[in-house]
């Protein structure tokens, strides 16, 4: 289990109002119409730290994974990775650049080439960044990467319709690695996976984490498995921000965190609740509320909730913990 109990780190990822739009048409010819997948969202990677973020699906959770990579370009907003907003590198720059921050996909299945061999897919970036070793010395470096995740260096010739799931993904993120980056940027690498894998690939990339040093942002759907795993855990909803707990102990404070958790399964018999229903349905993604996007689901919500939006702050709270409610739990 992840160590709770680190000292404040430099952040290496800062975001700031960070926003991104998509467009699309009711139809071939309907209007036009604009989601906001990402909305004014600030953000703090805390360097060597696993910083979780959490939500249902379509809350924005890999819209923000990309963005922060520059895999999509923020509409507005900065990016700043060590210091270096990447909005403002010419691309050379930011290719050099992301030799530091690697990205692991969800799905093994899709992310691996299938024309390519296990060697050829870790030694690909290598030679994006002209860093390709000579033939001697490549095969050295895929039988290194392929023992750091636990796979067997016999299997470099093999095609991946060959592997299995999570084979695969330990081969994604020995591709990740191959760069020897500080910041890896997980998008539900375990939800492709069966459940007893699922356990074998988070104990491998904690592992990796303690023992190279790296930091996290892992994106997630699963909160008992963000809540196991991170050091910090962030909260999305409908695009925005709605609570940072700073650590996985820390009780929440907004109603939409409180029904996660609620929901949430528990082993133990003893300890298991009784899950409050939510009634209301999200708000239309192409149509936000003028006030806060979970009110209409809210059972604490007041006239000030559905006409102004809360801002992210403090609340008065200690450590750290940011809260977006106008009516916070105490």
């Amino acid at each position: 289990m992840a160590e709770h109990t680190l000292p404040a780190a430099v952040d290496l990822v800062q975001v700031r109002g960070l926003t991104r739009s998509f467009a699309s048409r009711q139809g071939l010819f309907g209007t036009k119409r604009v989601m906001t997948a990402v909305a004014d969202v600030n953000l703090r990677v805390p360097r060597g730290q696993v910083t979780g973020v959490v939500g249902e699906s379509g809350c924005g959770k890999s819209t923000l994974a990309r963005l922060v990579l520059r895999l999509l370009p923020a509409d507005s907003g900065q990016v700043l990775f060590d210091g270096v907003d990447l909005a403002t590198l010419p691309a050379n720059a930011l290719r050099l650049l992301r030799r530091r921050m690697q990205f692991v996909f969800q799905d093994p299945y899709s992310s691996l080439d299938p024309r390519y061999t296990i060697q050829a897919a870790l030694l690909e970036p290598l030679q994006v960044q002209g860093l390709a070793p000579v033939a001697g010395e490549a095969r050295q470096r895929v039988d290194e990467l392929m023992a750091m995740v636990g796979l067997n260096p016999a299997l470099a010739q093999s095609l991946p319709h060959q592997l299995s799931g999570g084979q695969k993904q330990r081969v994604g993120i020995a591709r990740a690695l191959a760069l020897q980056p500080q910041l890896l940027v997980l998008d539900e690498p375990t939800a492709s996976l069966d459940v007893s894998i699922q356990a074998q690939i988070v104990g491998l990339l904690e592992g990796l984490q303690r023992e190279l040093g790296l930091t996290y942002l892992f994106i997630s759907h699963d909160l008992g498995l963000v809540r196991y795993f991170c050091h910090r855990i962030v909260v999305m909803y409908l695009g925005r921000i709605v609570e940072v707990l700073p650590t996985p102990r820390t009780p929440p404070r907004h109603p939409y965190t409180v029904a996660l958790m609620e929901s949430s399964f528990e082993a133990d018999p003893t300890r298991r609740r009784v899950i409050t229903r939510l009634s209301g349905e999200i708000p239309d993604a192409y149509k936000p509320p003028p006030g806060c996007a979970y009110a209409a689901r809210c059972g604490s919500a007041t006239e000030r909730c559905r006409s102004e939006r809360p801002a992210l702050s403090l609340n008065n709270w200690r450590d750290g913990h940011e809260v977006a409610c106008h009516h916070p739990q105490v």
